[in-house]
């Protein structure tokens, strides 16, 4: 699974959580999207880090 179909993923998962916590008030839910949050900041660091790679040695 490539980082960009990660962060999808674990955007999905984070939209799924958001709802459960502010629509039904589940307190789990609000751990488990902030952790999809949290993957989310991590894979977009990774995925700069490609796609600078990508850029410069293209040049």
């Amino acid at each position: 699974m490539t980082i960009h179909e990660q962060i999808v993923e674990q955007y999905e998962t984070y939209i799924a959580e958001n709802a459960r916590f502010t629509e039904k008030g589940v307190k789990a839910s609000a751990a488990r999207a902030r952790k999809a949050l949290g993957e989310i900041a991590k894979l977009a660091k990774e995925r700069r880090k490609e796609i600078q790679d990508e850029k410069t040695t293209e040049l």
